[in-house]
């Protein structure tokens, strides 16, 4: 399904999505997550597989890449969410686990148009609701 198939939802002006930030809504009960970083604003739904946890919590960080033993080669830098309950990981861009190609955050397709933040959605948007979000992180 392409951009023009789908149903556009326009979150928030871009200027509320600085670096770092973060926004909740909630689209006919499904909560979906925004975070901004490095530029880039990513979309996702805001609950782990393993436990339902809400990832929105989670530290956004990189992570150790595949190497030759005894070489530890960081990569993905703020690219991967981790989930604050019991520490699993997943890729910003693509929502997979670092541990699994199996395992899978839903991601939503989101752009910034026109000084806007706009989301992508397969289904039309009935009831929408930016919920009220406060996250402390220390580094």
């Amino acid at each position: 399904m392409s951009t023009k198939e789908k149903h556009r939802l326009v979150v928030c002006p871009a200027e509320e999505m600085q670096e770092g930030s973060r926004q909740l809504i909630e689209v006919n009960g499904v909560e979906i997550g925004l975070i901004r970083a490095e530029g880039v604003c990513y979309a996702f739904r805001n609950s782990c597989p393993h436990q339902g946890v809400p990832m929105l919590y989670g530290s956004v960080l990189g992570t150790m890449l595949p190497s030759d033993p005894h070489q530890y080669i960081y990569g993905n830098h703020n690219e991967i969410i981790r989930c604050p309950l019991h520490g699993w990981e997943f890729n910003l861009k693509t929502g997979k686990a670092t541990f699994s190609p199996d395992v899978s955050i839903k991601m939503y397709e989101v752009k910034e148009e026109g000084g806007e933040i706009v989301l992508y959605l397969d289904r039309a948007p009935g009831q929408v609701t930016r919920k009220e979000f406060s996250c402390i992180l220390s580094s």
